[in-house]
This record gives C-alpha cells, sequence and structure tokens, in this order.
C-alpha cells in the first residue's frame, strides 16, 4: 500500500493526497511536520534528507518532493485524462507546474505566513510587495485559461493540480486582487471535485 507522511494542513501534502483521491488510490497517511515532529527523526531523513514534508513510499521506493510525487502517481495510477497521453499536453502540465514553483510559490509563502500563520514576523510592505507578484504571476495563467478550461487543454490533468492549490489559497487569503475571470471560472470547475473539496478546500492555518 502507497504511504504518505505528511499534516493535513500542508499546502504540499495537500497536492499529493489531492491527486491520490482523484485517482482513486487506497493509501496510508502518517501526521508528519511541525507539531506532528517526525520529520527530525533519523528514520525520516534517511528516506527524506530534507527533513519537509511529504514523502511517500510505494512498495519499496520512496519518493519526496510534492510536484514529483504528483506526477509519478499520476503516470502510476492515473487514467489519459489525469495524465495525459499527449507528450504535448503533458508539457503543458508540466509547465505550469514547474511555473508555480518560479512564479507562485515564492510569494505565495510570504503572503501565507504575513497574513495567516505570523504576521507579526512580517511588515505591511513585504506582504504588499509579495500580492503584488502574485497579480502580476497570475496573469499568465489567465491568459491560457481564456482559451481552454484547463492548464493543458480540454480537461483537468495533474498540471492543474500544483497551481490550483495555489490558487485556493490566494483567492481565499487575497479579496483585494485583480479581476481574473478564467482564473475564477477555473477555480469553479475544480471546486466541483470531491478530491478538491475534501483536501484543498480546508480552513488556513
Amino acid at each position: 500500500m502507497l504511504t504518505i507522511w505528511g499534516r493535513l494542513n500542508s499546502i504540499n501534502v495537500q497536492k499529493v493526497l489531492w491527486c491520490a483521491d482523484e485517482i482513486g488510490i487506497e493509501y496510508e497517511r502518517i501526521d508528519a511536520g511541525m507539531e506532528h515532529g517526525v520529520v527530525d527523526t533519523e528514520a525520516y531523513l534517511a528516506m527524506n534528507p530534507s527533513g519537509k514534508v511529504p514523502t511517500i513510499r510505494d512498495g519499496d521506493d520512496i519518493l519526496w518532493e510534492s510536484a514529483a510525487i504528483v506526477r509519478y502517481l499520476a503516470a502510476r495510477y492515473g487514467d489519459s485524462e489525469i495524465y495525459p497521453e499527449s507528450p504535448m499536453q503533458r508539457g503543458h502540465a508540466d509547465q505550469w507546474a514547474d511555473w508555480n514553483a518560479w512564479w507562485i510559490h515564492p510569494p505565495l509563502t510570504t503572503a501565507f505566513w504575513g497574513l495567516v500563520r505570523t504576521p507579526e514576523k512580517f511588515t505591511a510592505e513585504q506582504v504588499e510587495q509579495a500580492k503584488t507578484q502574485l497579480a502580476d504571476s497570475w496573469k499568465m495563467l489567465e491568459k491560457t485559461l481564456e482559451r481552454q478550461p484547463f492548464v493543458a487543454g480540454d480537461r483537468l490533468s495533474y498540471g492543474d493540480i500544483v497551481p490550483g492549490c495555489s490558487w485556493y489559497r490566494y483567492q481565499v487569503m487575497v479579496t483585494d486582487r485583480p479581476h481574473t475571470p478564467a482564473l475564477d471560472d477555473w477555480y469553479a470547475r475544480l471546486a466541483e471535485r470531491k478530491a478538491f473539496q475534501d483536501r484543498v478546500m480546508l480552513p488556513l492555518r
């Protein structure tokens, strides 16, 4: 059975859980990270030297880094919807997952910690700068979604999972964001999916 280490309120763990539930994979989840500890133990660090979550074990194999895990689960267990047959569609899925890591994740992390988790440690200027960077970056995906319903084409793929988790947090935290009708419509489509509701649409903490 697949084993997933990670706490439910971690955005990176949520990506993996959404993907697994979307596909219908049976798995065991073990709480790890922050108040749950585990990640600083010798046994965990032997699996994942970064000391972060998530980590998965599938049979005898270990994998960490959330986007890599999402790609693996989609390729190993998914159908041609979640893992497109077309190499170009998979390229587009990878493109937006990688884009999220560079363009969205860093300022989103600043905004999340500055608005939700430890606001006392961030200045208003730092938070506003992060919000500006996010607003500018989301415009790139907005243009793609004006032409198609999902990031890689007409159907949801693993490429929607990584930025989909980020967009949920962003639109919950930042109410004074620019008008983005295509992103809003995309989010509405994601929000219809039970796996997204169960694993991503949770209170931020």
